[in-house]
């Protein structure tokens, strides 16, 4: 017992390197956005914002931005309608293969993405959707599924259905009963799937690259395309915007979740 707190510090020490081993290299390239060299030269030796100045008013930059920002509010609404109805249909029935239903919902996140993609551009290629606005959607709302259902059943977890029963005794309909009295109470799970949804569209490229055709590419997919083919600064502004954007939004979810414990 009397070696727990320095093993405590220890782990905590290990805890913060690591983390500084991850995020530091990550973070190296904000400096190198606003670098006023044409090239990755770190540290930069003079700055200026004119990798961003191409960004967005370069045609393919700017193009591929956004398609990704429309298509991930495409993907975070189906996602969350359809994410939430699921998440009711296996927090409130019971069946026998309620386990695999489960483990199913799960399985994007549990299975290697270049697997999904090799199935998803397989299947596809078959029904016509490579290259097209709705192949797009249809394989981000299946990766931004789980996410929604497994935060909207957390929160069904701890709600009182007592609740509802007490305003369908007092002539409520099931549509006012859920919009008065359980989405209000949910909400927070639901904005966090969506938040969930919304990042893991925005950041996709492995089923994007399978999916992508010459006239519509997402955001990650030029820059894998820039890094493949061209030695292109304008990336480091391009990371920089992807990289602020995703941890805003990833902060605003870790904060609802929160919320959501405390209430």
């Amino acid at each position: 017992m009397t070696g727990s707190p320095v093993l405590r510090r220890t782990l905590a020490v290990l805890g913060v390197l690591v983390g500084v081993w991850l995020v530091v290299p990550t973070l190296i390239v904000v400096p190198l956005s606003f670098s006023g060299e044409d090239s990755f030269a770190f540290p930069p030796r003079s700055w200026g914002v004119q990798h961003y100045v191409t960004f967005f008013t370069e045609q393919s930059w700017l193009t591929a931005l956004l398609v990704s920002l429309q298509l991930a509010v495409i993907v975070t609404v189906v996602a969350t309608v359809l994410g939430t109805m699921a998440a009711f249909a296996l927090a409130r029935s019971r069946f026998r293969a309620k386990g695999a239903v489960d483990g199913l919902f799960l399985a994007p996140l549990i299975v290697p993405g270049i697997v999904v993609a090799v199935a998803m551009y397989a299947a596809f290629l078959g029904w016509g959707l490579i290259g097209t606005p709705t192949g797009f959607v249809v394989a981000h709302t299946v990766l931004a599924l789980p996410f929604v259902t497994v935060n909207v059943t957390a929160a069904l977890s701890g709600f009182d259905r007592t609740l509802e029963r007490a305003a369908a005794s007092l002539g409520a309909s099931a549509w006012a009963t859920f919009r008065s009295v359980t989405l209000p109470i949910i909400r927070p799970g639901v904005l966090a799937g969506a938040l969930f949804a919304f990042v893991t569209s925005f950041d996709e490229v492995v089923v994007s690259m399978f999916l992508q055709s010459p006239n519509l590419q997402t955001l990650p997919v030029r820059m894998f395309t820039s890094v493949t083919n061209e030695v292109d600064p304008t990336i480091a502004a391009a990371s920089t915007v992807v990289l602020v954007v995703s941890t805003a939004l990833l902060g605003l979810a870790s904060v609802t979740r929160r919320n959501r414990r405390h209430a």
